[in-house]
C-alpha cells in the first residue's frame, strides 16, 4: 500500500496489484460442462514441478505451466481463445471491483481483539475481568453453548472478498492496477480481481 495525492493535493490510499500477466488454460460451456466460464492461470511453474496430467492440461491450451489457477463464471465465451492473454489493460480508470485473498493469519485471539467486545468495567471491586467475555448464555435451558458463539479462536487466515473498490490509475506496461484502499492478505500475497 502506498497513497497518491489528485489535483487538489488531498491524498487517498492506494493499493498497487500487479494483474498478469494472466493465460486461458480451460474453456467451459454450458453444452459441454453444464455451466459456461473460463478457468486463467498465472505465475510461471517448473517443469520438474508439473506431473503428466497438469502438463496435457496446459499443453492442450497450448501455454506454460502455471502455479496459480482459478475460475471466473463468463458469459461471453465466442470473444475468448485458449491460450489467450489477459492482463491490466482490461480495466479502466473509475472501474468498481471486488479483490479476494486469504487475509492476514493473526492467531488465537481473545474475544475483544477478534470480535470487538468492550470488556467489563474498570471499577467498582472489578478484578481480572476487564478483558473476559462474560456470560455466554442461560443454564438450566438451553442446557448448552449455542454453536457460533463468539468467542476467543483462531483469527484470520480465512477467504475474504472487498467490494466495491474504486481503480484509480493502470499502467498497462507494467500490468499495474492501482485500486483505493485495502485489500486482503499481506504483501506479495496472492489476490483475485473481478469487476462488477
Amino acid at each position: 500500500m502506498t497513497r497518491i495525492f489528485d489535483d487538489l493535493g488531498s491524498d487517498y490510499p492506494i493499493t498497487i496489484v500487479e494483474a498478469g500477466p494472466c493465460e486461458v488454460t480451460q474453456i467451459k460451456s454450458v453444452e459441454k460442462d453444464g455451466y459456461s466460464s473460463i478457468q486463467i492461470g498465472y505465475l510461471e511453474k517448473a517443469s520438474r514441478h508439473t506431473n503428466k496430467s497438469e502438463k496435457g492440461h496446459f499443453d492442450k491450451a497450448n501455454v506454460s505451466a502455471k502455479k496459480i489457477l482459478k475460475e471466473f463464471a463468463f458469459q461471453d465465451l465466442e470473444n475468448v481463445k485458449l491460450g489467450q492473454k489477459i492482463s491490466a489493460d482490461i480495466f479502466e480508470i473509475g472501474d468498481f471491483v471486488a479483490v479476494s485473498g486469504v487475509s492476514k493469519g493473526k492467531g488465537f485471539a481473545g474475544h475483544m481483539k477478534r470480535h470487538g467486545f468492550s470488556g467489563g468495567r474498570r471499577s467498582h471491586g472489578k478484578n481480572s475481568v476487564m478483558r473476559k467475555a462474560g456470560s455466554i448464555g442461560a443454564g438450566s435451558d438451553p442446557s448448552r453453548v449455542w454453536p457460533g458463539t463468539k468467542m476467543a479462536g483462531r483469527m484470520g487466515n480465512e477467504n475474504v472478498t472487498v467490494k466495491n473498490l474504486e481503480v484509480t490509475h493502470v499502467e498497462k506496461d507494467k500490468n499495474l492496477v492501482f485500486i483505493k484502499g485495502a485489500v486482503p492478505g499481506a504483501n506479495n500475497g496472492i489476490v483475485f480481481i473481478s469487476k462488477i
